[in-house]
């Protein structure tokens, strides 16, 4: 399913293409008709994201709460002022990725006709969206909003969807997020380290860290050089803040990039020649779908289990247990 980078992406389309729009809402499928007759009309506030979720704020009160899961996909279109992805969220060949038009103006005179099974279609002057797919979507109170967002861990991210702000603002806004940063770092070492279990299922429990998911896992892992069977106890105070780090950054890097690339420029692919092949996408991952390929820094054989029920990828000579 789509990482946190994504629905963080996904957040930032929407603040970018509909804050402060009046959108039309519809349902063609039809289940959520009730839902969005709540939401038609209203103006979208704000759209934000923790960890997997997505939240849109309307002037009603009201909350849009979307979770793409494995199926869920967010599909865009409008004139020459609505720009960015195309689509994001399922299907992905590779990893995760994101569609885009080729930025030729195009006219418009309203949305297509829905294709397929749109669950939700927002409408504004200027473009559209359509839902596909999502495990949850429902209309709630920002009350419970906070709620759901309450139940997850720490979110690597955290205001990486917030509009940027000027002056003296971001000078504060900046100094409350250093602060904020480190809370949460604190927070996921605490949560981590107080746990049997073992870390490699610890980082894909949203409980712990919201927002990782199977990719970030096995990477940040790799890069870490920490065993996915290493129990959360013996995970020490520093060495959990270091991962934290790098899940921070390599995020980071996907919400910038709109995919996730872990690998640094001296263990990629090079031609005969010495010249550095192509990033994306064979060159992206360490470990990620590259089972019983050479590792890129010791060259032994990438290894694949399962680890509660979801594939596992990992070097046992760079991540001996």
């Amino acid at each position: 399913m789509p990482e946190g980078h994504s629905v963080h992406r996904l957040a930032r389309q929407f603040q970018d293409v509909f804050a402060g729009a009046r959108l039309a809402v519809s349902s063609p499928q039809g289940r959520f008709a009730s839902g969005a007759a709540r939401l038609d009309g209203a103006t979208l506030l704000a759209a934000r994201a923790h960890g997997k979720q997505l939240f849109l704020d309307f002037d009603n009160g009201l909350v849009l709460r979307v979770h793409l899961g494995l199926y869920g996909a967010w599909s865009f279109g409008g004139d020459e002022t609505f720009r960015g992805a195309s689509s994001i969220g399922a299907p992905r060949r590779v990893g995760e990725r994101e569609t885009y038009d080729d930025g030729a103006p195009v006219a418009y005179d309203g949305p297509p006709e829905p294709v397929g099974q749109v669950r939700v279609r927002l409408v504004s002057d200027h473009g559209w969206a359509d839902l596909r797919g999502p495990t949850a979507c429902e209309v709630i109170t920002p009350a419970e909003a906070s709620a759901v967002a309450g139940k997850l861990g720490p979110d690597p991210l955290q205001g990486e969807s917030s509009p940027l702000q000027n002056g003296v603002d971001a000078l504060q806004a900046g100094a409350d997020s250093l602060h904020a940063g480190a809370g949460r770092a604190a927070e996921f070492v605490r949560r981590l380290t107080a746990k049997r279990t073992a870390v490699g299922q610890l980082l894909m429990d949203q409980n712990v860290v919201a927002g990782v998911g199977n990719i970030y896992r096995a990477e940040t892992l790799f890069r870490r050089g920490l065993s996915p069977w290493l129990p959360g106890k013996q995970v020490s105070p520093e060495e959990a803040g270091l991962l934290w780090a790098d899940i921070v950054d390599v995020m980071g890097d996907g919400v910038r990039d709109g995919k996730i690339i872990t690998t640094r420029p001296e263990h990629r692919d090079t031609d005969p020649a010495g010249r550095l092949l192509p990033v994306w996408p064979d060159n992206a991952y360490y470990v990620y779908q590259r089972q019983g390929m050479a590792c890129r820094v010791c060259g032994n054989p990438v290894a694949l289990t399962d680890m509660a029920a979801r594939k596992l990828y990992w070097c046992p000579t760079c991540q001996p247990a």
